[in-house]
């Protein structure tokens, strides 16, 4: 059935329709209401001054049209709701007068002006509602058309509509048909069946596109570089490290091995907590590469966590050729790492975004990996990626950012967890305080400081703003020198610090010759003070919850009990997350329903994708069960579900 087909649908219409992305009968049928009115007869004995007021009644007297300028109308009468007579008021419906006459039934829609016994009536409807609730579709509308007449419209197509959701899930969940479902969805008889409804449909949008999605990740696996690894020269390794690693650990690098030495490429996500032991399993993921043959690089995100990567692999591969590349280095420096990297001399390199720059050549990069990927954008990351015809990827996060986090839940990333804390670490303890609990602050951090122990106070800008008013690193000094500055040292670092003077005041607060140290995020990453307990930050309410909860990464790297304090007046339920948990998977988890998935298949990192009904934020549990339900279908329904199969994967290249 075509739209023209269907009654009412001249070329005028068709072109209206056409401004609201209705081309065809599905969209038309698909085309759902964004809200409903619940309309409900009003108790007119409990209702106050000016409240809404939904009332039955006949009418009383003809009603009297009043012509007032600008082309505009009052019109007045009374209606007999059988408890009393009401004085009705309504403008520009004048054209109605002749169908207001004595003796019609109606209900009246407006606001109640109790004092005056007068209703001032928005909305009338010419049938009794009674007790019932009435429920009415509200739809987008553009000029020339509202909702009533797109709901006609609707209810004017007769099609049949293909079901994407195979019988047996049907069965299993106890769905309507689709078709009942999507004339519910426009005609609610009531609540409870407009809900099943919109479930039934929502499920349906997820399930197919978690089904392409599970198919994209099968179709999708591409071969990657062959390695042969004795395993027994991984063990060694591992059995040499002055430290033992985790079960976790352990189980990391065993997923990584088999990844490595399998004819798949790997996409994998390894993440864990800060001071989990990430690091390490990365390393030994390098060994791995360069055992068999391969150069290997490892971007981090900032100078001073690749300049510590490169000191600690140094140590860790005395025989192995290690080059450091960031932006800072000389055009000399630069000249000999790109040489190096070019004719294969250097077996690993170490760096910042300076790994992706155009002049960046390998000779046979066979292993990337993105060091606390959350700080790169996915352009930057693709960039490191295709460096090489077909290299093995491995991110590495604290906190997966939610589009990360959806991928790997939903797409063709493969993740490996470190759960498992170093013997001996005391879980943070996290406060959020208000500005007016300072005072209190001050004596949580006094009472560190005589132990010995020394402090973070994070700010988010360097220098005074005057559209924005935040404490930033300066003014921090000088209020903690006036509370402490007669007792304990105050530092100060920040971005703009050049490269020789972070490292000195770095050194200095290593060396306890700094207790407190104010800086702003540069130390989110890469710093590792043990004798640090306590991080304050101010105004926490600017930073996301990956960076904070990077931030309180930096603390608790000992024995010692460690506390992390957010100090903001505002956005409390979403910094409460923190309070609540310190497992990074979580928060990435709560971040992903707070602010949704971002495009799966584009560069942007929140928001979430086209769905007609579907929310991955508000349906997340919806979103899991169709995911499960996909891969079973995949596996043992393909076939016999054939039609929804060829259906479902037929424009998979538009996802390519």
């Amino acid at each position: 059935m075509e739209l023209e087909q269907i009654k009412g649908i001249g070329p005028k219409t068709l072109n209206i329709l056409g401004r609201l992305g209705i081309n065809n009968t599905y969209d038309l049928l698909t085309y759902y209401p964004f809200r409903y009115n619940f309309i409900k007869r009003s108790d007119i004995n409990t209702l106050g001054q000016n409240e809404q007021i939904i009332i039955d009644g006949t009418v009383e007297t003809n009603a009297v049209v009043l012509y007032l300028k600008n082309h505009k109308d009052k019109m007045t009468f009374k209606l007999n709701t059988n408890n009393m007579l009401l004085n009705v008021v309504i403008f520009n419906r004048g054209f109605l007068k002749n169908k207001i006459i004595i003796g019609t039934k109606m209900t009246v829609i407006g606001k109640y002006d109790k004092k005056n016994n007068v209703v001032v009536c928005s909305e009338l409807k010419f049938s009794l509602l009674g007790n019932m609730i009435k429920i009415e579709p509200i739809y987008h509308v553009t000029t020339g058309i509202n909702s009533l007449q797109i709901n006609h419209l609707i209810n004017l197509v007769d099609v049949n509509i293909v079901d994407y959701v195979p019988r047996y899930l049907s069965l299993k969940y106890g769905f309507k048909d689709k078709d009942v479902c999507i004339r519910e969805i426009h005609n609610p008889h009531n609540y409870e069946m407009l809900k099943q409804a919109v479930n039934r449909l929502k499920y349906e949008e997820l399930f197919v596109f978690m089904t392409k999605i599970n198919y994209l990740k099968t179709k999708k696996i591409q071969e990657g570089l062959t390695r042969k690894v004795e395993r027994e020269k991984i063990e060694q390794f591992i059995d040499k490290l002055p430290f033992r690693l985790t079960t976790d650990q352990l189980k990391c690098v065993e997923e990584i091995y088999d990844d490595l030495t399998s004819n798949r490429r790997m996409n994998r996500l390894l993440q864990g907590d800060v001071g989990s032991g990430k690091t390490i399993v990365a390393f030994i993921a390098l060994y791995i590469n360069y055992l068999a043959g391969y150069q290997g690089a490892l971007m981090a995100p900032t100078e001073i966590l690749a300049k510590q990567h490169y000191r600690n692999i140094s140590n860790l591969f005395p025989n192995v050729r290690v080059g450091l590349l960031t932006g800072k280095l000389k055009v000399k420096e630069k000249k000999e790492i790109y040489n190096g990297l070019e004719d294969g001399s250097i077996n690993i390199v170490i760096g910042t975004h300076a790994l992706i720059s155009e002049g960046v050549k390998y000779k046979n990069l066979g292993l990337v990996i993105t060091d606390e990927q959350h700080r790169f954008g996915v352009n930057q990351r693709s960039n490191l990626k295709n460096k090489a015809v077909m290299p093995d990827v491995l991110y590495m996060s604290a906190t997966p950012i939610p589009r990360t986090y959806a991928i790997t839940l939903f797409g063709d990333m493969d993740i490996s967890s470190i759960k498992t804390k170093p013997v001996g670490r005391k879980e943070v303890i996290t406060y959020l305080k208000k500005e007016q609990d300072i005072t209190a602050v001050l004596s949580m951090m006094l009472e560190q400081l005589k132990k010995g122990h020394q402090i973070y106070v994070i700010a988010p800008l360097i220098e005074e703003s005057d559209k924005i008013e935040l404490e930033n690193v300066t003014k921090l000094r000088d209020k903690m020198n006036l509370a402490f500055g007669r007792y304990f040292t105050v530092g100060m670092m920040h971005g703009k610090l050049s490269n020789q003077e972070k490292e000195e005041v770095m050194m200095k607060f290593k060396n306890n010759e700094i207790n407190i140290l104010i800086s702003t995020t540069v130390i989110e990453v890469g710093v590792d003070v043990p004798n640090a307990t306590m991080m304050v930050v101010f105004d926490s309410y600017r930073f996301g919850l990956s960076a904070l909860h990077q931030l309180r990464g930096r603390v608790g790297r000992n024995d010692l009990q460690s506390y992390f304090i957010m100090i903001s007046n505002t956005e409390a339920e979403r910094l409460n997350i923190l309070t609540k948990t310190s497992d990074g998977f979580s928060i990435s988890e709560a971040d992903f329903k707070l602010r949704g998935s971002g495009d799966m298949f584009g560069t942007r990192q929140s928001g979430d994708m086209q769905f007609k009904l579907a929310n991955l934020r508000k349906d997340y549990d919806l979103v899991v069960k169709a995911k499960d339900d996909s891969l079973q279908f995949l596996k043992n329904y393909g076939i016999e579900y054939k039609y929804i199969y060829d259906d479902i994967v037929k424009d998979l290249n538009c996802l390519d």
